[in-house]
């Protein structure tokens, strides 16, 4: 079964990402786009002429989304937790430096925000990961999900997610790698056709990694992870309905600030 949904993650990416853009389509009181927009969108890009600005640019597109959709696999096979976050870490570097090989300074200024970004919230992941090892025993996900009580021991971790999730998943008040009114997408501005396509779908890979995150911390219990992921969906597309854009040196700052102090704390709680 695991890896049916290995072989589907982009689809099942996509389905959630299209029923995001409804959702927030009734948030907004709007009709909003169907729940297929985003495939509708995909065979769009198809047609599109494809410009190549040279061939490591376009090949580093192809890398970002081979390596998440390898970071997702591994996390649905159940692999080691650890190892899965530095993967992930792998596959954004490989954007960064898609951005930083063309000479477009929106591209160029996207590559920046993203390494910020990273900055703030890849040693929120790796204490993550440290927490569930020290609650379970084990780094692997599937020794992860053999076990409960997540929540009631890394209730501070769990906050700490809920902070960065907007920066994983481009949302506000941390949309500061995009920031569609200043550098027109970042790093993708300087791709078209097949190969934008492909960080189109490294985007449903996205959603399905940082609700992957959230869902481990049911343990063995499936019908809360389902619970606890379709509540942390809502609540992340209200904040981003909600809240304004702030600025990248002040998202780091909020990020240490809040979401790093928590989750350092509780990974001393639990140590001792």
């Amino acid at each position: 079964m695991s890896w049916v949904m290995i072989l589907l993650a982009p689809l099942l990416g996509g389905l959630v990402y299209g029923a995001e853009r409804v959702l927030r389509a009734r948030m907004q009181r709007r009709q909003g786009p169907p729940l297929l927009q985003p495939f509708y969108d995909m065979f769009k890009l198809m047609d599109k002429r494809t410009l190549i600005i040279h061939a490591p640019h376009a090949l580093l597109a192809v890398a970002h989304f081979l390596l998440l959709w390898l970071a997702v696999g591994a996390l649905f096979a159940g692999w080691n937790l650890l190892y899965i976050v530095f993967l992930h870490l792998f596959a954004l570097i490989v954007l960064v430096l898609a951005g930083y090989s063309v000479r477009s300074p929106y591209s160029q200024v996207g590559a920046n925000r993203e390494l910020a970004a990273l900055a703030a919230y890849e040693p929120i992941l790796v204490l993550l990961a440290v927490g569930f090892y020290l609650v379970s025993g084990s780094f692997d996900v599937s020794a992860i999900l053999e076990h409960g009580g997540y929540l009631a021991q890394m209730p501070l971790l769990f906050a700490a997610l809920l902070i960065i999730l907007p920066i994983k998943l481009k949302k506000s008040p941390f949309d500061t790698v995009e920031a569609h009114q200043e550098i027109v997408g970042g790093v993708e501005v300087e791709y078209s056709g097949l190969f934008y396509e492909f960080l189109y779908m490294a985007r449903f890979l996205e959603y399905l990694f940082v609700y992957g995150l959230v869902f481990l911390f049911a343990g063995a219990s499936p019908l809360q992870g389902v619970a606890l992921v379709l509540a942390v969906f809502l609540l992340v597309n209200l904040v981003d309905n909600a809240t304004a854009r702030v600025r990248t040196d002040q998202m780091i700052k909020i990020i240490y600030a809040t979401a790093f102090i928590m989750a350092t704390a509780n990974i001393i709680w639990i140590s001792l």
